[in-house]
């Protein structure tokens, strides 16, 4: 049987200009697709991502995942992050983004994942946007009207997040499942990126670098070029094959199915 969506992936990371340890780690292989940015000192924050990504990366060669999955595999993440915090490795925490691979009914599905202030975008028909909503304190004041989108990005308080894996916050993660697209481009990177390359920068690297691998690298070298603060990850997941329907499936090799009538949207956050 074949899956419902088949990706190509690309991704990359760079420990920045100004940190002597790269505590972002992330999992680019199907069907997962992950970025996590630790926090915490002696190593702590390090150990932290690279946990989400062990809790994870059982999954890899699935075809596909099901919310129950993300779920249970977050659980072991936060219980091997609280553990670190209590033995005496500092206050151990790290975010956690990204999409894995779902099917409903045989057909291709996003499911995106979010706690902190990292994110996932989608790059679609030229428009590129955001899905994840960040847990941080700026987030919350542009919500309420104190701070403009554009004030935010200077805000001494922009690195305050208010949910984490870890670091004594018990927030939940954010859900959203959405159907795949032909031509669908995801995007998962930690705020090293966004810090420092604006999105329209951004939406005009993944429209006119069509490798997906060739896409991560420019985005995190124009991330450090901008100045390299913080560590910087980015994965760029394309859309190559994905069924519309149980049994049909649109690909990018010219071979497209007679029915290529577009699916209606049911993007939607999930609790």
């Amino acid at each position: 049987m074949r899956p419902g969506l088949v990706v190509s992936p690309g991704s990359a990371t760079h420990p920045g200009l100004r940190r002597a340890l790269n505590e972002d780690a992330h999992l680019a292989t199907a069907p997962v697709f992950v970025v996590a940015d630790g926090m915490g000192g002696h190593e702590a924050g390090e150990r932290a991502s690279a946990a989400v990504v062990s809790a994870f990366a059982r999954y890899i060669g699935r075809t596909a995942l099901e919310l129950d999955d993300v779920r249970r595999a977050l659980a072991r993440a936060r219980d091997e992050v609280e553990e670190l915090s209590t033995s005496g490795n500092g206050r151990a925490g790290t975010t956690l983004s990204g999409v894995v691979i779902a099917s409903v009914d045989g057909m291709g599905y996003w499911l995106a994942v979010n706690i902190g202030d990292s994110r996932t975008y989608r790059l679609a028909d030229g428009q590129l946007e955001q899905i994840t909503v960040d847990h941080s304190v700026v987030q919350e004041l542009i919500e309420s009207g104190e701070l403009s989108p554009e004030e935010a990005l200077t805000d001494r308080r922009r690195n305050i997040i208010t949910r984490a894996i870890g670091a004594s916050s018990t927030g939940d993660a954010d859900y959203w499942m959405f159907p795949a697209e032909f031509g669908d481009r995801m995007l998962v990177c930690s705020d090293g990126l966004t810090s420092e390359v604006p999105d329209d920068r951004i939406r005009t690297v993944l429209q006119t670098t069509p490798d997906p691998q060739k896409a991560a690298d420019v985005l995190v070298d124009e991330a450090v070029s901008a100045g390299g603060r913080d560590n910087v990850t980015v994965i760029v997941v394309d859309a190559v094959s994905v069924a519309s329907r149980p049994g049909t499936l649109l690909e990018t090799d010219g071979h497209i199915d007679m029915d290529t009538r577009p699916r209606e949207a049911a993007a939607g956050g999930v609790r």
